[in-house]
This record gives C-alpha cells, sequence and structure tokens, in this order.
C-alpha cells in the first residue's frame, strides 16, 4: 500500500501544538538563552525543557552554538520557509496575549539583567585593574588596529617617509591602496620584506620635495615623525597638498618644541620640534588647512619629548 506523506506544515503544526513549545520560541525570539535560564523563565525542570527543545530543534525551529562549556538556543526564522514564518506569526499572536506569556516576559527580563549584573559587579571590583587586566589578556596594541575600521576600505593614503613600513602595515588590512614612499633604500628593502604580504601596498622611492605621486591621486596622506627631517617643511607641505584630491586630508606626527639636541647630533634632526603656530604657519603657506592639533598622552616608558598629532585638509 502506497504511503501517503503528509504536508510539512502538519509536522510544523504538531511541533507548535503545545503551549510550552511556543512559549519556549517566544523566549528565544531575537535573543539566544541557555536550558538553564529557559528553565528559570518558564519555570520548568530541565527535563522537560530539554524535551521540548529537542522536539523544536528536529522540526528547525531552534538551534543551538557552543559557547565555552554552554549552549545557547535561539529561534531560526531566518532558516525557515515561508509557511512556516506565516505558522509562527499566528501562533505567536495567540501566545504573547496570554497569561503565562505575560509572567515570561517578566521573569525573562530578570534573566537578562542577571546577565548585566555580572558584568557590572566584575567592573565594580576591578576598576582601580580593568587596564593592566586588559592589557593582560588582549595586549596594548589592539586599539589602534581595531580603530583602522573607521577608515573608509577603498580610502587611498600616501605614506611619506614611510621608513621600515610600520605606519603602511597598519593601514593596508584597513583601506584599498597605499602608497609608500621614502628616499633611504636601505629603509625600502626592511620595507619590502615587511610588506611583501599586501598586495595593496606599492613602494617607491623619491624624495618628499618632489614626491613620485600624480597630482590629486590619493584622498590621505601621512607623516608619521617626517617633518623635523625636512630642510624646508613647506617645500613638502606644498608637494602634499598637490598629490591630495579635493578634499583630501593629511596627517602630521611629531614632536612639540623641546632643547634635546642630543636628537640633532645622534639622529640627524633637522629641527626642535614645532608647537600648533608654526606648524599652521607652513601648512597655510602650503596651501593647506589645520584642523585639529592634539597633544598626545606622554607614554611612562618612552624616552622621547612628546608628541602630537595634527590633522589638516585642502584649502
Amino acid at each position: 500500500m502506497e504511503t501517503v506523506q503528509r504536508p510539512q506544515i502538519f509536522e510544523q503544526m504538531s511541533s507548535l501544538a503545545d503551549g510550552v513549545r511556543s512559549r519556549i520560541l517566544l523566549a528565544l525570539e531575537r535573543r539566544e538563552l541557555t536550558v538553564s535560564e529557559l528553565c528559570t523563565v518558564l519555570q520548568l525542570p530541565q527535563s522537560t525543557v530539554s524535551r521540548h527543545l529537542k522536539t523544536l530543534s528536529d522540526a528547525g525551529w531552534v538551534a543551538a552554538r557552543p559557547d565555552g562549556t554552554r549552549r545557547l538556543y535561539h529561534l531560526t526564522p531566518d532558516d525557515l520557509d515561508e509557511t512556516a514564518r506565516d505558522l509562527w506569526r499566528l501562533t505567536r499572536q495567540q501566545v504573547e496575549s496570554t497569561p503565562s506569556a505575560g509572567e515570561d516576559t517578566r521573569r525573562l527580563a530578570s534573566v537578562l539583567a542577571q546577565r548585566r549584573s555580572r558584568s557590572r559587579e566584575f567592573f565594580a571590583e576591578a576598576a582601580d585593574r580593568w587596564d593592566r587586566l586588559r592589557d593582560e589578556t588582549f595586549g596594548d596594541g589592539f586599539f589602534a588596529l581595531a580603530l583602522m575600521g573607521l577608515l573608509d576600505p577603498g580610502l587611498s593614503v600616501a605614506d611619506l617617509g614611510c621608513g621600515t613600513g610600520a605606519v603602511s602595515e597598519t593601514l593596508a588590512p584597513a583601506v584599498g591602496r597605499v602608497i609608500a614612499v621614502d628616499d633611504s633604500e636601505s629603509m625600502l628593502t626592511t620595507a619590502r620584506e615587511r610588506l611583501r604580504r599586501f598586495d595593496n601596498v606599492e613602494l617607491r622611492q623619491g624624495e618628499l620635495e618632489s614626491v613620485p605621486i600624480d597630482d590629486a591621486s590619493v584622498e590621505a596622506a601621512t607623516l608619521i615623525l617626517v617633518l623635523h627631517h625636512l630642510p624646508e617643511p613647506t617645500k613638502v607641505l606644498t608637494e602634499v597638498r598637490r598629490v591630495l584630491e579635493p578634499g583630501g586630508r593629511l596627517l602630521v606626527v611629531d614632536m612639540l618644541p623641546h632643547e634635546r639636541v642630543e636628537f640633532q647630533q645622534e639622529m640627524g634632526h633637522v629641527w626642535l620640534g614645532f608647537d600648533e603656530e608654526r606648524l599652521e604657519g607652513f601648512l597655510n603657506s602650503a596651501g593647506l588647512r589645520l584642523s585639529r592639533f592634539t597633544i598626545l598622552p606622554s607614554d611612562a616608558q618612552a624616552m622621547g619629548p612628546t608628541l602630537f598629532a595634527a590633522t589638516a585638509t585642502v584649502a
């Protein structure tokens, strides 16, 4: 005798026919909960909740993912067909207005509040040691890397005076294109090795007084610890203005004025730092407008002068 296959909607209706299962789905809508949390919300023993979860899982209504030693369950509306989604909408309209669902909602709010309270308790107790704990756990350099995500992923950047390529290495994963320029072949040799895994970085040798980049071809440029090495800052900044597109931006990081003359003798510095007024004069002469000048926090382990970060745009 030929077996008549039941339409799938009958199976889906069957899995929703129990009021507890519908309440479980209501609790799992738009959030993930553990079995223990569901037990608290529904005021039912774990064996009962687990049995109903298995039925819902077998029918494709819920899914679970591991999270350490626990499993988090969630409703899977995106994985259901249109008929199942319509069926759940109709069921939800009936279930969410029941007194039991109202009680579940209030207990669910308490469960979620307990999650927040555990975090709050930790931070209240750990505030004085959180920086150390965070750095020990995640390192102290992830801020800069994470903030790169705010950059336009299609951005074209000129890393001027790139040196060994440290800035380009940071920028490359976050932007569309980096043109790294330096006049030292030794520096570029090191940079090539450092940057060889990136196919969106191009290294070019050339003097910054005559940058080997086409007019108006990049959206941003950097001069990181470069300006104090330049005999004629205005000449280089004029070149920066030339290669920037309309609306383009320049980031300058350099030293505030200081009296460490040994830097000139040992490291070839031309300038002993710059204050905001002097930098703004250089920028204005080059057709750039200073938009921000920020003194960077001093690193207790650093031996050099205090740094600033300045941003400028095409005037």
